[in-house]
């Protein structure tokens, strides 16, 4: 994207489901943006005003969301399943360490802290053994939720 511009102070989402990459060739912070008005990139969650890359993705569910996370990697250790939202994953989990998960069904955004703040990791249906797996550099975790807006 930069040929065409050096910033990104505003972006409006008219359809569809987008997430915005930080880097070229979908690296570097990670923004799951739904249809709506985002004025400045702190509405996005942004750390900056640098979008490098993007894509659109849709879905259609076969069945109820659905997401497994687990204290160790490769699917080790305590597992606890969700269907829903997650505000706060230390208060649903021993710790906010997840160190895998099983996307089941639906897409799914993972946030670094509680109250969906922070870094935002975007994870699609499939097995995830190690948290590198879905772009985070650590395995803390505070909340997650459901991707609902297509």
């Amino acid at each position: 994207m930069h040929p065409h511009f050096s910033r990104c102070n505003s972006i409006k989402v008219e359809g569809g489901c987008w997430v915005l990459y930080e880097k070229p060739n979908y690296t570097g912070y990670q923004y799951v943006l739904t249809r709506g008005e985002y004025p400045d990139y702190q509405r996005w969650m942004g750390y900056n005003d640098t979008i490098r890359s993007c894509r659109t993705f849709s879905y259609t569910s076969e069945g109820p969301y659905c997401i497994r996370i687990y204290e160790r990697p490769n699917f080790q250790g305590q597992m606890v399943e969700f269907s829903e939202d997650c505000e706060s994953v230390q208060e649903h989990f021993r710790s906010r360490e997840i160190y895998s998960c099983n996307v089941m069904d639906g897409y799914w955004t993972l946030y670094e802290h509680p109250n969906y703040r922070g870094r935002q990791y975007f994870l699609r249906p499939g097995e995830y053994r190690k948290f590198s797996d879905w772009g985070a550099t650590c395995a803390s975790t505070g909340s997650f939720r459901k991707i609902t807006e297509f």
